[in-house]
Order: C-alpha cells, then structure tokens, then sequence
C-alpha cells in the first residue's frame, strides 16, 4: 500500500473517497466551466475484481495530479447501476468520462445524453458498441492477449515437438464484453489447427465462442461448467489444458478440478490466465494456476488520462491503432498496450522487479 506523509494527508482521503465510488476534489481546480480542473466521470464496472479496482484508483490518482476533479462509480456488474452512474455523472457536470463497460452496447441512449451536452468518452479497456459516441478507446492488444494464452498451451505440452495427442477444453470471456471475442480469436488462430490436426482433441466438442462464454467473467459458472465438463467427458480420459482467459476464471476452473482429484492424485493441467492478480500469482508460484497474461494497468491509466486530458485542452490524444476497433457505427481510435505472459520463471522480473507487488505481497 501507498504510504503517505503528513503533508499528503488530504489528497490520501480524497483518493479513499474516490475509491468509494464518490467525488473527490483534487488540488488546482480550475473552478467554473474550464475543462482544465474540471470534473472526470470514470465509470468502473465491478469491484469484484482487484484489477478495475487498481484501474479506478489510478485513474483518479492520475487526473488529480493534473488537478482534475473524479467522480469514480462502480456499477457492481449491473447494467442499470452503470447508465443511472453515467447519466449522474453528465448532471453533475462531468466535461469527460471514461467508461469500461459492463455490457458494450447498453449505453447507447445515454452516451446520446453525454453527446448533447457535449461531453467526450474515452471507453477503457472494454469497447463500447453501437454509438458513433465514443470518441477514442484505451486497452491491451486483446488478440494478443489470446495468441499469448494459446501459444502457452502448446509449447508447455510441446506439441510443436510431436508430443501428444493432448486433451483441452476451451473457456472464453462474457459475450456482452468485445473484448472475448479477441481474446477467442487470438487464442484459436494458434490452437485450431492443432485441434484440426487432433493433436489437441476437445473431448466435450464445445469450440465455438457461444458455447465456451462465461457470462460475466463469472468464476462460479466457470467452475459449474468445468464440473460438468469432468463428469460428462472426463470419466476414462485425463484434461491436459484448459484455456482459461481470465484468472478468476482459472480459480474457479481450478477448484473444480481439484474437486475430483488433480494436484492430489494425479498433476494439474495447464491453465492458462489474465490479469496477473494477487490470488493467481500466488497459485502459479504454489504449482497450481500455470499462466497468466499480465496488463499493466498502471500504464492503461495513464494512457487513459493522456487521452482526456489532450480533449480538454486541445492537444492530441496518442493512438496506435485506427482500423481494428469497429464498434458497428465508427472506428474508434485506439492507443493498444502491449500484455506480457507470466509464469513461475519470471513472475519475479515482470511483477516484483516492477512494483506491482511486494515480495512480502506473494508470500
């Protein structure tokens, strides 16, 4: 945790209050209409994750420092909680606001409302869909995110080496989130043609993104799911991989395979994973959880706010990418950030060595 001196007291209370998901003053407010020390609506959607967490208190750690005043809201993974939080945000006055979504094409009418009140959206991490309303995009390269997940598969089994067949099952993202379908997309481009080959044989069948997607990035059903796939496929035959795309996914993945046997009896496969957060790390250092794709969201943040704070003053928002994020109206410009695969040989170099985590953090 960040320490604070005395003389930094007040702006730790309003990062706490922000955290909380109220407004908070930072210091140099421009005062009363100027974009410059205006008020910043950044709406997360769940705390249930540690990563949007981090994104949100970065974030406002980020636009404070610029002296930008934050409304952080968290929408707790209901929709209605996040549009009521947007269009909250666009009375109070907010002159942008940075949305990762919870689901991609449920804000249309009320970013129409952030339109008419000239207000300028940054969607963050997640795309927003469906609107000509969203003014620029800040993420990951998500398709890579999906070759990295793949490409651990198959050389930890060395299949490129002629070993095998290996058995996999396959789990993806929410289908209301854009950012599955990458994540699919960037993990069969290096997966199908093994599985085509039967080098990789999917016992349960299920390989389409509709039939492998865990609403929600919900653990529980990733768990349910993987109970099932176990008890209707797994009887007389052992699960090598499991290609899991998010890490609370993997836990719930994991716990259920824990629950007939695998890490006691016989070894874990390997399941892969995305976020790096603190209870995955862990698991990959104790020989469960085997891979995570790790996005430093510190750097999002400032990318984020690197955006926002060019709209309001009439610089020139970085992007790297203008032809991939099609949300069905427009192409939104996007500024793509590179993610790093982890596992047990450099969790050290990439997490610790960064400062991510303490080492005291991962014991």
């Amino acid at each position: 945790m960040r320490k604070l001196s005395a003389g930094l007291v007040t702006l730790g209370l309003t990062l706490s209050l922000a955290a909380c998901g109220q407004s908070a003053n930072g210091a140099g407010d421009g005062g009363g209409g100027d974009a410059k020390g205006g008020l910043i609506g950044i709406a997360m959607p769940t705390k249930s994750s540690e990563r949007w967490i981090n994104d949100g208190n970065n974030m406002v750690k980020e636009f404070q420092a610029k002296g930008y005043k934050t409304d952080l809201q968290y929408g707790d993974n209901v929709v209605e909680n996040q549009v009521s939080q947007v269009e909250n945000m666009i009375t109070k006055g907010a002159k942008l606001l940075v949305i990762a979504a919870i689901d991609g094409s449920s804000l249309t009418n009320v970013l129409q409302k952030a339109a008419d009140a000239h207000v300028p959206v940054i969607s963050y991490d997640r795309l927003i869909r469906g609107t000509g309303n969203v003014d620029y995009y800040a993420t990951f390269d998500n398709y890579k995110v999906g070759v990295l997940q793949g490409s651990y598969i198959v050389d930890k089994l060395g299949v490129k080496d002629g070993k095998g067949p290996f058995n996999v099952e396959l789990f993806a993202g929410s289908p209301d989130d854009n950012n599955a379908a990458f994540f699919y997309n960037g993990a069969m481009s290096v997966l199908k043609p093994y599985i085509d080959d039967k080098k990789l044989i999917v016992q349960s069948g299920q390989t389409s993104l509709n039939q492998i997607a865990t609403l929600r990035w919900d653990g529980g059903l990733a768990q349910s799911r993987m109970d099932n796939l176990l008890s209707k496929s797994y009887t007389a035959a052992r699960v090598d991989a499991v290609l899991s795309p998010y890490d609370g996914i993997s836990i719930g993945i994991i716990s259920s395979l824990k629950g007939v046997g695998y890490g006691a009896g016989q070894p874990l496969p390997v399941v892969t994973g995305q976020d790096g957060e603190l209870a995955s790390v862990k698991s990959i250092i104790a020989g469960e959880q085997t891979q995570t794709v790790y996005k430093d969201t510190r750097q999002l943040a400032k990318a984020a706010v690197q955006m926002g704070d060019a709209l309001l003053t009439g610089g020139k928002p970085e992007v790297n990418d203008t032809s991939q994020y099609n949300n069905g109206v427009k192409i939104v410009p996007a500024q793509l950030l590179q993610p790093v695969s982890v596992d047990k040989e450099n969790y050290q170099e990439v997490l610790v060595d960064s400062g991510q985590y303490t080492a005291d953090q991962l014991k």
